[in-house]
């Protein structure tokens, strides 16, 4: 990455930040694009330059660059389950209280803002393609390879899960919760083999 760009995606992650500070304190629905601009000392057009909406300053993902970091440094030969929870825990392992707290309000607002609720749900089948493009690249098989592409459909799913836990619990950590879960896949989910106690159910909900 050049400079310039690491300029952009500095002055993005700080927007960021800004905005987030300002969801959590006063509430997402509250908070206007300006008010953003002018905890950031920018102007309004300087703001749309970066994220064409309020709910994209949410989907930005700013954690990304700290997981690429920790992926690049992993031995050749770790195990790809024990990879992820590696790049997970170091990479926000990586970030300071305060951006750790903010990525956990990022996430709140992803599961309980509608209209971003509504854009993650549209944006899913990308989040698939994104990860079975990582996996495809540090196992050395295609994108398309069935077992690569079901891995990446686990490992979104165990996302969702542990949003839907820190959900439900109401004071759990989605890292945490994360870790929990990806150490639960590891090990085996015994539900798999599971007898069904009532066979009608599942023909009645297939999706």
């Amino acid at each position: 990455m050049g400079l310039r760009e690491r300029k952009k995606q500095r002055t993005r992650a700080e927007l960021q930040r800004h905005a987030l500070r300002l969801f959590r304190d006063h509430g997402y629905a509250a908070t206007t694009v300006d008010d953003i601009a002018a905890a950031a000392e920018v102007s309004r057009s300087t703001f749309f330059r970066y994220f064409p909406t309020k709910e994209d300053v949410v989907l930005f993902d700013d954690v990304d660059p700290a997981m690429e970091r920790v992926a690049a440094g992993l031995v050749p030969g770790t195990p790809l389950l024990e990879a992820v929870r590696t790049i997970v825990r170091e990479g926000f392992g990586s970030l300071d209280d305060e951006a750790r707290a903010l990525e956990e309000v990022r996430m709140e607002l992803a599961r309980s803002v509608p209209e971003i609720a509504a854009i993650l749900r549209e944006r899913n089948s990308f989040g698939v393609e994104q990860i079975a493009g990582m996996v495809s690249r540090a196992v050395g098989r295609p994108a398309d390879d069935p077992d690569v592409v079901l891995f990446a459909g686990v490992i979104c799913g165990t996302r969702l899960a542990a949003v839907a836990r820190v959900h439900a619990d109401g004071t759990r950590s989605y890292v945490d919760e994360l870790d929990r879960m990806l150490a639960h896949l590891a090990a085996g989910i015994p539900l798999a083999d599971a007898p069904i106690t009532r066979p009608g159910d599942p023909a009645r909900s297939p999706a």
